[in-house]
């Protein structure tokens, strides 16, 4: 329990011993005050390294920061081992992604397709929805296969999270204009408030925000009607809700989504 800035207290808990008249009892205990850091934990003990857990994928926080540790010693920069922590991730993934254009593709061909099913059936929702379903088999399209590598994407999104919160590591390594990769970037601070934003300029959420908008609107297809107001909408909408999500997150798990 931390009382102030300086003091901390601890309770050891262990179960009741009765001790006879003339007996003695010696109970011994290790305590560990220290960082979060698993080679420093191991060395002195290697089971101590379970007392630290990174939720619900603490496996493959584990490894990512193993594999973030050994690219760390081969370019001696945190930040340099995140951009090839993506790559490496994104080749892995590639040919779920390359599928993910195709779906992608194939269904931006449809959608003329689709568009003439919504005005022939605008006032019939469950026979526009069994003429869709029966496009999307003749075509051999999966409507859902565009989202599967955001989805494997996910695990290894929020075990990067908890690995970069948790991590003693990125304490205090920079990386271009980043001082702390363990922070958001904080480029410079406004002498006024704003909201939402506060008074920190974070440029890595921003940059990536960005990115995601010009990504969007490189792979959308130009389409007519109610589909393509959609699109416009979600062209805007989403690389600002993720822009907002990530903006007060750790600069490195920002880096790593903005390179990927």
């Amino acid at each position: 329990k931390k009382l102030d800035a300086n003091t901390s207290e601890f309770g050891l808990n262990f179960k009741v011993v009765n001790i006879g008249p003339g007996q003695a009892l010696k109970e011994k205990f290790y305590i560990y005050l220290g960082p979060q850091d698993l080679q420093l934990m191991s060395k002195i003990r290697q089971n101590w390294t379970l007392a630290i857990n990174y939720g619900t994928f603490d496996f493959i926080s584990r490894l990512l920061l193993q594999l973030l540790e050994f690219l760390n010693r081969i370019v001696h920069n945190w930040g340099l081992a995140i951009v090839i922590l993506s790559f490496l991730i994104y080749f892995i993934l590639f040919p779920l992604s390359l599928k993910q254009m195709h779906a992608m593709k194939k269904m931006q061909a449809l959608q003329p397709h689709i568009e003439e099913l919504r005005k022939t059936y605008k006032d019939n929702p469950q026979k526009l929805n069994k003429e869709t379903m029966e496009l999307y088999k003749t075509n051999k399209v999966n409507p859902f296969g565009g989202c599967l590598p955001l989805v494997l994407q996910m695990p290894i999104f929020f075990a990067l999270y908890q690995a970069l919160m948790r991590s003693i590591a990125l304490k205090g390594a920079k990386f271009l204009w980043i001082k702390d990769l363990s922070e958001p970037d904080r480029l410079f601070r406004l002498p006024m408030s704003l909201p939402i934003v506060g008074n920190e300029v974070n440029i890595l959420p921003i940059l990536m925000t960005i990115g995601m908008f010009f990504q969007q609107k490189m792979s959308m297809k130009t389409t007519a009607g109610g589909s393509a107001e959609q699109q416009k909408l979600m062209l805007i909408i989403f690389p600002l809700m993720f822009g907002f999500i990530f903006y007060r997150m750790p600069s490195g798990l920002v880096l790593y989504w903005f390179i990927n």
